[in-house]
């Protein structure tokens, strides 16, 4: 009985009603400036039909209209229904499908006007007593039934209505690809500032630990010591910070500069903030590092970092031997560490080596990680563009 009744209560079914209403008026308005609207005669109908083409072609030419009619679809016709366009036209086909869109529009609404019509005649026929010696009850349910008849008859052109707007109005197959190479993008975008921010806290951290650590151990006896441990944590938490604040600008699309990321041009700072931690970096630059590309030279900031934070995770504070050269049109890392037998407190998940190969790969580079004699050796090669 619900799904029987649902067409005549269901709220979607007025909606659309009112939006075959607009349409209707549109075409008033367009026959009552020529042909006119004189009588019923089957020339004044078929004017109130023909009259509004020539508009709707203009209007189908205007690229925002095609915006417009697709916000009053997700409102009044397929609410809620993100499939439906709200983009401006950018093509011929775009135009033609606009046109065709209208054209219904427009003719369902005369329809819709025109089944009304009749039913309201009809039905105050039948209460002016034009069904000639038929009794009260009989007209009286005659003209139930016209009225309900027309209610279904509403629901059924809305529903011809909802149809055409999703054959119609749907993106185009050059919009959608669009619009999913921009999703594409932002997710890369999102996951590479992820990647960073995971790459600068957890360098901070890894150093807070360390320093704390190993100033709580002689607290006491050599105030210098842990005087230079807590600056070393004061740097590497306002490091942490300025990241955090470059990163969650970007995140917020705000219209203020972001600040700028971190290049191998300061590479002395991440090394002195791993000396600071107790590792003994023995840092070979070669190649002019100036010349790099800015996002390459930023990728290759951060790779640094990352593996001198799971050289301090994970063997603590040792030597640690640091290439970083431009040659053959590359851009070579590599680092090498001592690997103790037990692992400090601050061993991690492992997590560190994953998240060097997808930085390495999303910029076409390889990495190769492993034991080498009594240490630890990464080694990740980036090409230079051109």
């Amino acid at each position: 009985m619900h799904s029987v009744l649902r067409p005549a209560t269901s709220r979607t079914t007025w909606t659309r009603v009112l939006h075959l209403v607009v349409g209707l008026w549109f075409a008033v308005a367009c026959a009552m400036v020529w042909p006119g609207l004189e009588d019923t005669s089957p020339g004044t109908l078929a004017g109130l039909s023909l009259a509004p083409l020539p508009l709707l072609v203009l209007l189908a030419g205007v690229p925002v209209v095609r915006r417009s009619e697709g916000v009053q679809v997700r409102a009044l016709v397929l609410p809620g229904d993100d499939d439906v366009t709200v983009d401006s036209s950018r093509s011929w086909s775009d135009r033609a499908r606009l046109l065709a869109w209208l054209v219904v529009r427009v003719e369902l609404g005369v329809l819709a006007g025109q089944l009304t019509a009749v039913t309201v005649a009809t039905v105050l026929g039948l209460a002016s007593g034009a069904a000639g010696g038929a009794p009260g009850w009989a007209r009286l349910l005659l003209a139930l039934l016209l009225v309900v008849a027309l209610v279904y008859a509403l629901a059924a052109l809305g529903g011809l209505l909802a149809a055409a707007a999703r054959h119609l109005l749907h993106p185009s197959a050059a919009e959608r690809l669009a619009a999913q190479r921009a999703r594409t993008e932002r997710l890369q975008e999102r996951t590479r500032l992820a990647a960073e921010l995971h790459d600068s806290i957890g360098h901070a951290l890894t150093v807070t630990l360390l320093q704390a650590g190993a100033a709580r151990e002689v607290a006491g006896r050599d105030p210098a010591f842990v005087d230079g441990a807590l600056r070393a944590i004061e740097d590497s938490a306002r490091q942490a910070t300025t990241d955090l604040d470059r990163v969650l600008g970007l995140l917020r699309d705000t219209s203020r500069p972001p600040v700028a990321a971190p290049t191998l041009a300061d590479l002395d700072r991440l090394v002195h903030s791993a000396e600071a931690a107790g590792a003994q970096v023995d840092l070979h630059v070669a190649g002019q590092l100036a010349d790099l590309p800015g996002q390459l030279s930023e990728e290759g900031y951060r790779i640094v970092q990352e593996a001198l934070t799971n050289a301090l995770r994970h063997a603590g504070p040792v030597p640690v031997r640091l290439r970083v050269e431009v040659d053959g049109g590359g851009l070579v890392v590599d680092v090498r560490n001592p690997t103790p037998v037990a692992l400090p407190a601050a061993a991690g998940t492992g997590s560190g080596v994953p998240g060097l190969r997808h930085r390495a790969a999303a910029l076409g580079g390889t990495v190769e990680a492993g034991r080498v004699d009594d240490g630890w050796r990464v080694a990740v090669r980036l090409p230079v563009p051109g």
